[in-house]
């Protein structure tokens, strides 16, 4: 907050912007020194950058020196020239949040375009496992018949064979789905979702319960994005949290699909998590990227014993 003329918006930073700096590098401007004194508007723009004081705080102390600048101004001339320097000078101050603006606006972009070639990728993949592998198999269980035919006495070693061979099948058919759902194109994020929490229950018996419904189809990429932070979150659960059930909640607003993903787990340190270098950190650094790159928020909340829940947002397109 700004307190006096020689006090700071509150950083975390013990050399926070000071409205005394910003005021005498306004009046060197204004008297006319021309481009040394934008570049001090550039470097305290670039410095309270630095220090997390956000557009708002700059904009309070840029308020604050303005006041101070027009006090003195004897006529309506000085006034509009003062207004006018001032802006300029203000408008280089925040240069580098444009800057940081677009480089995270060319970085969501590009994170979207990374999100679409892991889809496609996932889809090859699937594909993969679904044809490819599964006429391999047809041909496994051709010799396998050929080999009763011709060895009647080793009949029951080949039953045994053939059966592990439906198990092999019927998981790569999961994998297959899971990779790339056609479900989740054709009809929707639920039905998808009660595909996938069926599988992942039948395998860990974690329960898992969805709640909720969108009012309508969503866009291809949100329901891309939702299926696979329930996706991660579900294999966290099994791998991590010891949970022994979850509950995914979806909540269609005006402006925003929300989906709520709670377990009953050991919980966990949610800064240390986040830091983590380890197969859980990666992947909430994986949904909060996905959730970023469409203009979406993750929260996390979690402690130990306490369980943990994840809200993940996305804007909607009105």
């Amino acid at each position: 907050m700004i307190d006096g003329s020689d006090s700071a918006v509150a950083v975390p930073s013990e050399r926070a912007v000071s409205v005394t700096a910003y005021l005498s590098a306004v009046e060197s401007y204004l008297k006319g020194d021309g481009e040394p004194a934008l570049e001090r508007a550039y470097e305290i723009g670039r410095t309270a950058l630095a220090q997390g004081v956000g557009l708002l705080g700059l904009a309070r102390i840029h308020h604050t020196c303005l006041e101070t600048l027009l006090s003195r101004a004897n006529s309506t001339q000085g006034c509009a020239t003062t207004l006018a320097g001032a802006a300029d000078f203000f408008a280089e101050c925040i240069s580098p949040y444009e800057m940081t603006y677009r480089g995270f606006r060319d970085a969501n972009i590009a994170l979207r375009r990374f999100n679409s070639v892991l889809e496609r990728e996932a889809k090859r993949i699937a594909h993969s496992l679904h044809d490819e592998a599964g006429q391999l198999l047809v041909a496994v269980y051709i010799a396998t018949a050929n080999l009763a035919q011709d060895l009647p006495q080793a009949a029951g070693h080949v039953a045994n064979i053939t059966e592990l061979l439906d198990r092999i099948e019927a998981e790569l058919r999961r994998l297959s789905h899971e990779l790339s759902p056609a479900m989740l194109k054709d009809f929707g994020l639920v039905p998808a979702l009660t595909y996938l929490a069926e599988g992942v229950s039948r395998r860990s018996g974690l329960r898992i319960t969805i709640e909720g419904t969108p009012e309508r189809r969503l866009p291809e990429p949100i329901e891309a994005a939702l299926y696979r932070v329930a996706q991660e979150s579900l294999t966290n659960a099994v791998r991590h949290a010891r949970a022994t059930k979850v509950t995914i909640r979806l909540r269609h607003e005006a402006a925003a699909i929300s989906c709520h993903i709670r377990d009953d787990g050991v919980g966990f340190d949610v800064n240390l998590a986040e830091t983590s270098t380890d197969e859980r950190g990666f992947g909430l650094i994986g949904i909060r990227e996905r959730a970023g790159s469409l203009g979406g928020s993750l929260e996390i909340k979690s402690a130990a014993g306490a369980g943990t829940e994840l809200v993940v947002s996305i804007p909607l397109e009105t």
